[in-house]
């Protein structure tokens, strides 16, 4: 298990010396004592990736992608591994670690392994005689500060488009959740990534991360989390006019009308708020229920939501795990109090399991109906196991509550009427729309909000133009004199 810094190809400690304890979410014990990085720390890593700069990005284009696809391979082969320690260090349900993150996380350097000779410019037809074409070069180096909710899932949605552009990398993981990041690190050395290209260093975020933030050395900052951390960092980013990409808060809404099949809109529901414990910038945190369907709907999605298995998620039944910290934990049971303060009404959970998961982060399944759209609990991101349920009457209304709040991250509807679906999708102020579904991700689609969801896209082709910029370059064919400077 790596508990050190990764600057220049080297684990190393922290220049001051100083660690942080990392603590195992399902009873608070210590896991490791992790190197803190400090300004110093990030100093040496942004001096380390500029010096590495210049051979990354001039490496041929398809070696970069197959140093990605050799470390798509490694964590294939590491996956029992990682998926242990993303679940001891998070509180992920194991099955979910095996099942979705290490693959996913697999996934998404693949695809960028493959894209990287394959992102190409343009040429544009200008006047005559002139041949007019663009280049997508790196940007350079890269500061990426990722959240405690997906480490593992993080660094390859962050990091992998970042390295196949061919830019390098100083990256902040979240330091309650370092392990897998630096266990990628090491990874990523086995795979042969050249010294220097990828520099990790945990760190609390108003120091390390508003040092990323405001480093004249560092070209764009990359950050997931909080909308009010996002602003901080578009307002540090402004001494060197970097470039910012901001995957921010949300507030999904999950909208079930009269029409839907309901035994997949409760089952999809309840996946929708309740995995990774609800911690999930686009978990579907809003159910919005037309009229019609709300009683029938609820009876069966509430006692859904009571037979979850909490546990410890090391055990492969365990269905759903503790909440990340402590500190988060108390935050989400303290808008049980906030929703009932405002004339809401408690459906389920709203407390802390007892008994041997007393000593851990765990909140129960959360159900509370709302009296408005317009309530805190309606309105503010909880990020946990924790849904508010809406109702509505028409078409209309369901449209007002769904975008009736300052973010537009994800969103779902549930339908059988294609072309409602279709113009609800249109009309949703939202930077994704799951129809029938909700919450899929593939690293070929983009992946990004609106509104006070920040902006900028993870994944696909957009996600590489993020990490490039544009060069126009203008061929005189006919290599002429222009006829007025002819003597």
């Amino acid at each position: 298990m790596r508990h050190q810094l990764f600057i220049d190809g080297r684990f190393v400690d922290a220049e001051s010396g100083e660690t942080l304890a990392t603590l195992n979410p399902h009873d608070n014990s210590t896991i490791a004592d992790v190197a803190l990085a400090g300004k110093a720390d990030v100093d040496k890593a942004v001096a380390a990736a500029t010096r590495a700069f210049p051979a990354w990005s001039r490496m041929a284009a398809a070696d970069r992608g197959r140093i990605l696809l050799r470390l798509a391979d490694l964590i294939e082969a590491n996956a029992e591994d990682l998926a242990r320690l993303e679940s001891l260090d998070t509180g992920h349900p194991v099955r979910d670690s095996r099942a979705l993150d290490v693959p996913r996380t697999a996934a998404c350097f693949r695809y960028f392994g493959g894209m990287a000779d394959k992102f190409q410019g343009e040429t544009i037809p200008v006047e005559a005689g002139f041949l007019n074409y663009t280049l997508r070069e790196p940007v350079g180096v890269v500061g990426q500060i990722v959240p405690w909710n997906f480490p593992l899932m993080f660094t390859s949605w962050k990091m992998a488009p970042a390295l196949a552009a061919g830019n390098c990398i100083v990256m902040k993981p979240a330091e309650i959740t370092p392990l897998t990041s630096l266990r990628i690190a090491e990874l990523m050395q086995e795979a042969g990534l050249p010294d220097g290209v990828v520099n990790m260093v945990p760190g609390i975020g108003s120091v390390v991360g508003q040092y990323i933030a405001e480093h004249p050395g560092i070209a764009k900052v990359a950050f997931t989390g909080s909308t009010a951390t996002g602003r901080r960092v578009v307002q540090a980013s402004a001494g060197n006019l970097k470039k910012v990409q901001l995957e921010l808060g949300g507030k999904g809404p999950n909208i079930v009308f009269e029409d839907a099949f309901l035994p997949a809109a409760i089952n999809g529901s309840a996946w929708a708020i309740f995995h990774n414990q609800g911690q999930a910038c686009i978990a579907g945190s809003r159910l919005v229920l037309h009229e019609k369907i709300a009683d029938a709907f609820l009876d069966k999605f509430i006692p859904l939501a009571q037979s979850i298995r909490l546990g410890n998620p090391l055990d492969p039944a365990t269905e759903m795990g503790p909440l990340t910290s402590a500190q988060h934990s108390e935050r989400v049971l303290a808008y049980v109090d906030v929703a009932t303060a405002q004339g809401g009404e408690l459906l389920a959970g709203g407390k802390a399991p007892g008994g041997d998961l007393a000593r851990g982060c765990y909140v129960e399944p959360t159900i509370v109906r709302a009296r408005s759209y317009r309530d805190r609990v309606a309105q503010e991101e909880v990020f946990g196991p924790f849904v508010t349920v809406l109702t509505f009457k028409d078409d209309a209304q369901a449209l007002e509550i769904a975008n009736g709040t300052e973010y537009g991250l994800g969103s779902g509807l549930w339908t059988s009427n294609l072309q409602r679906a279709h113009k609800m999708a249109h009309d949703l102020h939202a930077g994704m729309v799951w129809i029938n579904s909700y919450k899929r991700v593939n690293p070929g689609s983009p992946f990004g909000g609106v509104g006070q969801s920040g902006y900028g896209r993870e994944m696909g082709f957009d996600a590489m133009r993020e990490y490039t910029q544009v060069k126009s370059v203008w061929v005189n064919v006919d290599a002429q004199i222009p006829p007025h400077f002819k003597r």
